[in-house]
């Protein structure tokens, strides 16, 4: 292996080790490769990269032979029908919990996020609530702006759900076509919130879209179910209400999460005991929103 690598040459005075990097990356294990950092004083290493190299090939079987076994599940559940159920109790189904809270495996299906990020002050943090029962998610506002000279706004902090990977690391969408509303049970402190709904992004240019309705939290020690019909949701992009709107792609969503940035600084929490989803019959509503032509046919 050492002398097939060393052979290898590319046109153009690249080096070798960086280009078959990106080919081998996945079989190494414990290499050095990935860092030239060598401490001060230190004696340069006498070996080649390539000889401290350590091919782990049984990984990449066990990798392998994992995905094979997700993919021969996948296959099975298709052949059953939607989500490996039958059709008929697929299409009869009213209500459906997408998201609960009672484990700590339960809370590293998502993932939190802050300002901290674009260098702002916001804390948040994610755990399990009393008893078990429900996430709490919670931490404190701060709208100091950066002193970067760049950064004009601050202020927020944000729970996602991490989106869903099939075999062989596919993108893998949720099918919320037969509901037509979201539902959640909650507990908050009278702070208002926005949900988000991510949906597979068509064209390249749409990767920064959204859906988003706002959440309203009357505070107090009693939990309160919110519903919010999918017609509701509004698109926007980078943080601005697009003039386009269209309705949610329900069959190609890709996760949901939370923000907050009121712009009120100080403590903030939020509980969450489920999130489901509704058919109501009694919403018949399409869109919310009036749609139009950008170029109107004269």
């Amino acid at each position: 292996t050492t002398m097939l690598l060393n052979s290898a040459s590319l046109p153009g005075g690249c080096c070798r080790h960086k280009t078959l990097l990106q080919l081998l990356g996945p079989l190494l294990s414990h290499s050095k490769l990935y860092s030239s950092y060598r401490r001060p004083g230190a004696e340069p290493e006498k070996k080649t990269l390539w000889q401290n190299a350590d091919f782990s090939f049984k990984k990449g079987f066990d990798v392998l032979k994992t995905q094979l076994s997700l993919l021969k599940e996948e296959t099975q559940n298709h052949l059953v029908g939607p989500e490996g159920r039958p059709l008929s109790q697929y299409l009869l189904e009213q209500t459906k919990v997408m998201w609960e809270f009672r484990s700590q495996e339960d809370l590293n299906k998502w993932v939190i996020s802050s300002d901290v990020e674009i260098g702002g002050k916001s804390e948040v943090y994610l755990k399990l609530g009393r008893n078990n029962q429900g996430a709490l998610l919670y931490g404190t506002l701060n709208t100091e702006v950066p002193r970067d000279g760049e950064t004009k706004y601050s202020g927020y902090c944000s729970m996602r759900a991490k989106p869903r990977l099939g075999s062989f690391r596919r993108k893998k969408y949720y099918d919320w076509s037969n509901f037509n509303s979201l539902y959640l049970r909650v507990r908050g402190d009278g702070r208002p919130w926005m949900v988000n709904i991510y949906t597979d992004p068509y064209f390249s240019h749409q990767k920064d879209d959204l859906y988003n309705y706002f959440m309203f939290t009357r505070g107090g020690p009693y939990w309160e179910e919110i519903k919010i019909p999918f017609s509701k949701f509004f698109l926007s992009s980078r943080g601005r209400v697009q003039d386009s709107q269209h309705p949610i792609w329900l069959d190609k969503i890709s996760t949901l999460g939370f923000t907050i940035g009121d712009k009120v600084d100080g403590p903030f929490q939020l509980e969450i005991d489920f999130i489901g989803l509704l058919n109501d019959r009694a919403h018949t509503e399409e869109f919310a929103y009036e749609t139009y032509d950008k170029n109107t046919p004269v």
